[in-house]
């Protein structure tokens, strides 16, 4: 393995960290559109929290499906083709929540609800079947030795799947609701806070099912013990802080904190498939390595070379555009200026 195929690993990594970290709360914001707000105006109030940067957060994941297409064509052929149905399925959910924006906001209030509820469906399908497919990639698939993936309903719907899923949606869910208490004022904001009070209650249960599962159906222990023990531990920690952070009404810290709960989430998932891109289930020879799944080092070093040049100016704009739209939204109304 050379050094240029170990950096864009690490740097795709970086981008569905970047993406679940930007993404999650969008997705939390949108589950809540159905289970937090009380009318209409509500409605209109949460998501104007997210509507000047939503679309520009789902960029991070088209990047690293992009980086991963360039970087690592192997993988991408062997993952994409794979689970196939489950990225159509993820691809439902974009499609749907991204024109529920733009329906929602031009229908009269008594129609927007079908928009309403689209929101909400698509912002949960996409966490869901992320999870969904996260940990079936770690459990190993039916790989073969040409890389072709050969699966039936249970490789990818098992209990610990869907324990991923459930995970990561919640996850994903508590993110949006330390968003909104952060980006608003009056009753929202403090329903917000006592709703994430209750979830974190439920999501400790769900991580220690989680860790129990990930030592019994995966190899993650067996390769990397200190590791993959040192992140979850990070990660419990990480939600206990979110945790007090909410109960404290320290909103920043709860929304750093349940933020890189996620980011250390995709490290877990990462640094256990090292020196690995997929692992087969059928024997560990098959499994698909970094080193195997690359494209050639002239690629990787003319992509590096553009990646260093461009992500400065994206990082820059990135950071701007979330200090322009910092303030709080006091007050519901029209989404204009928010599609």
């Amino acid at each position: 393995m050379t050094g240029l195929q170990l950096l864009w690993f690490t740097l795709i990594g970086i981008l569905f960290s970047g993406f679940f970290f930007l993404e999650g709360f969008d997705f939390g914001v949108g589950m809540s559109v159905q289970t937090l707000a009380h009318n209409e105006d509500e409605k209109d109030q949460i998501v104007q929290t997210i509507g000047p940067v939503w679309d520009g957060n789902e960029v991070w994941l088209l990047t690293a499906g992009g980086a991963m297409f360039a970087s690592f064509p192997y993988w991408y052929a062997s993952l994409f083709s794979g689970f196939y149905l489950i990225l159509l399925l993820i691809l439902v959910g974009l499609i749907i929540r991204g024109v529920s924006f733009e329906f929602r906001a031009n229908f009269p209030k008594e129609r927007k609800n079908i928009w309403n509820w689209t929101l909400t469906i698509g912002s949960t399908m996409v966490p869901f079947f992320f999870g969904l497919m996260f940990v079936a990639l770690i459990q190993g698939m039916p790989l073969d030795a040409d890389g072709n993936m050969m699966a039936t309903f249970t490789d990818y719907v098992n209990p610990f799947s869907v324990v991923g899923g459930i995970a990561m949606t919640l996850l994903c869910y508590l993110h949006g609701l330390n968003y909104i208490a952060l980006k608003t004022e009056g009753p929202i904001r403090a329903r917000a806070r006592n709703y994430a009070s209750i979830f974190y209650g439920i999501l400790y249960v769900g991580l220690v099912v989680f860790a129990v599962m990930l030592y019994y159906q995966t190899d993650f222990f067996d390769l990397h013990f200190a590791t993959t023990l040192g992140l979850l531990i990070v990660i419990v920690l990480l939600t206990v802080l979110a945790n007090v952070g909410v109960f404290k009404g320290m909103e920043m810290t709860a929304f750093l904190a349940s933020g890189f709960t996620l980011i250390a989430l995709v490290v877990l998932i990462f640094t256990g498939l090292f020196p690995r891109v997929l692992i087969s289930s059928l024997d560990s020879s098959y499994d698909l390595l970094i080193a195997d799944a690359s494209s050639s080092r002239y690629t990787l070093k003319i992509m590096s070379y553009l990646s260093l040049t461009i992500l400065p100016f994206v990082l820059a704009y990135t950071a701007w555009s979330y200090y322009v739209f910092r303030k709080r939204i006091k007050h519901t109304g029209a989404l204009e200026g928010y599609k």
